[in-house]
C-alpha cells in the first residue's frame, strides 16, 4: 500500500469514506449459498477445486486452503458470494494503477479469504479470516452495479484480499460491469489456474499482480505458494489483451539480491514487453513481520535501476512519499509525462496517449 500524508490528502480519504459508507446497503438477510464453479466431484462425495493451484481435495464438510470454498453433501459452495466485507472507492493510483484512467476513483470491494499464507500481509485481518468471523454487507452483483454507477466512479477494483477466493462473485459481477459499459480492474496474487482465468479475461480491462518473488523458495517461505502459476498469469493476461502491470514489494534480505532482481526484470521485458509497469514497493513491518525493518529506500532505487538497465521503461517505487520515481517519465526524451505526489496527480502531460514534448506514445489506457 502506498502512504502518503497530506492535509488534501486527509479531505479526500475522509469524503471517501463518507461516500463508500453512503453507498452502503443495510444489511440484510443472509444471502443463499451458490455453487461454485470449478471442481469435480470424486468418490464418497469427495470433491477437487479447480480455481487454483492447489487443487484442494476436500471431504464431506471441510474447506479448502482458502477457508472459503466448503463441500456440503459432495457440492462445493462458495461461502463468500455476495458478502464484501471491505468497500471503499479509492483512487486508480491507489491498486496501483499509474498507466490506467489516472486520477479516476475506482469501487473497490472484496470478502474474506486468501488462498496465500503471506507473512507481510497488509490486509491480513480480512484475508485470513473466515468468513463467519467477519461481519459483511450482502451485495447481490445487480445491487452492486447500482452502487457504482451512483458512486461516479468508471471502474469497479476487486482488491484487498485475494479476488481469486471470490471468483463467482467477481465474475458474475464482471459480466454486468462491461455490459453497464464500467470498467473491471483487479488487484491479485495471480495464484489462479489457466482455464478460469481466461474466462475471467473476457471482462477484464486492467490488472495489477503481486510477483512477490522470483524463485519457488521464497514463494514457499514467505507465501505457502510457487512462482510458476504467477508467471503464468501474468502472461495469460497479457495474451488475452488485459492491460497488466505489476508490484514487487521488497522484503530486505529476503528478495532484495541485485541478480534475482535482474532475472524477474529480464523476464518480464521478454515475455510482457518493456513497457510494462513495474512498481518496486515499501516494505513496513507488518503481520508475521513485525521484527524485520522497513526496506532502505536504497535498495528500492538499486533495483530501479537495475529494472532501467534491463529495459524497462516505466519503473516505479511506492510507499516512498514524493519520490520522483511516483512520476512517469518519457522514455524518449525523458521529461515528466505525469507528475504524482501520492494518489494524486499534479501535472499531465499527454496528449492522445502521448508525450506533448516529443510526440512519443506512452503505453497504456488514458481514456
Amino acid at each position: 500500500m502506498r502512504i502518503f500524508f497530506s492535509p488534501i490528502l486527509g479531505l479526500f480519504l475522509l469524503f471517501s469514506l463518507i461516500a463508500a459508507c453512503f453507498y452502503l446497503p443495510q444489511l440484510t438477510a443472509q444471502p443463499a449459498l451458490k455453487e461454485a464453479q470449478f471442481y469435480k466431484k470424486l468418490d464418497n462425495k469427495i470433491v477437487q477445486c479447480q480455481l487454483c493451484p492447489r487443487r484442494c481435495v476436500i471431504p464431506v464438510g471441510r474447506r479448502g486452503f482458502c477457508n472459503v470454498r466448503e463441500n456440503r453433501d459432495g457440492t462445493l459452495y462458495t461461502l463468500v458470494f455476495a458478502r464484501p466485507v471491505a468497500i471503499h472507492i479509492d483512487p486508480i493510483e491507489k491498486k496501483p494503477l499509474f498507466h490506467f484512467l489516472p486520477s479516476t476513483t475506482a469501487f473497490s470491494i472484496a470478502t474474506a479469504g486468501c488462498n496465500l499464507r503471506c507473512k507481510f500481509c497488509q490486509n491480513w485481518e480480512i484475508s485470513q479470516a473466515k468468513p463467519e468471523d467477519i461481519e459483511y454487507v450482502h451485495l447481490e452483483p445487480e445491487d452492486l452495479i447500482k452502487e457504482v454507477k451512483k458512486s461516479g466512479s468508471p471502474t469497479i477494483a476487486y482488491t484487498y484480499t485475494e479476488p481469486t477466493i471470490f471468483y463467482e462473485y467477481m465474475f458474475e459481477t464482471a459480466k454486468l460491469a462491461r455490459a453497464a459499459g464500467i470498467k473491471n480492474i483487479m488487484h491479485s496474487a495471480g495464484y489462479i489456474n489457466e482455464e478460469p482465468l481466461r474466462q475471467l479475461a473476457k471482462y477484464l480491462d486492467a490488472a495489477n499482480i503481486d510477483l512477490k518473488g522470483f524463485s519457488d523458495e521464497y514463494y514457499a517461505k514467505m507465501s505457502e505458494g510457487t512462482l510458476e502459476p504467477v508467471l503464468n498469469t501474468l502472461k495469460v493476461l497479457r495474451q488475452e489483451g488485459v492491460h497488466v502491470e505489476i508490484t514487487n514489494l521488497i522484503l530486505p534480505g529476503f528478495n532484495d539480491d541485485e541478480e534475482t532482481i535482474r532475472k524477474m526484470c529480464l523476464w518480464i521485458r521478454e515475455n510482457l514487453g518493456a513497457d510494462t509497469p513495474l512498481h518496486f514497493s515499501r516494505f513496513f513491518p507488518m503481520y508475521k513481520l513485525t521484527s524485520l525493518n522497513p526496506t532502505p529506500v536504497q535498495s528500492l532505487e538499486k533495483a530501479r535501476k537495475i529494472a532501467q538497465e534491463a529495459g524497462l521503461k516505466y519503473v516505479y517505487i511506492g510507499n516512498v512519499a514524493g519520490n520522483p520515481a511516483e512520476n512517469t517519465y518519457c522514455p524518449k526524451c525523458g521529461k515528466i509525462v505525469i507528475e504524482r505526489r501520492g494518489y494524486f496527480i499534479v501535472q499531465n502531460n499527454l496528449v492522445d496517449g502521448k508525450c506533448k514534448f516529443c510526440g512519443e506514445e506512452i503505453k497504456g489506457v488514458w481514456k
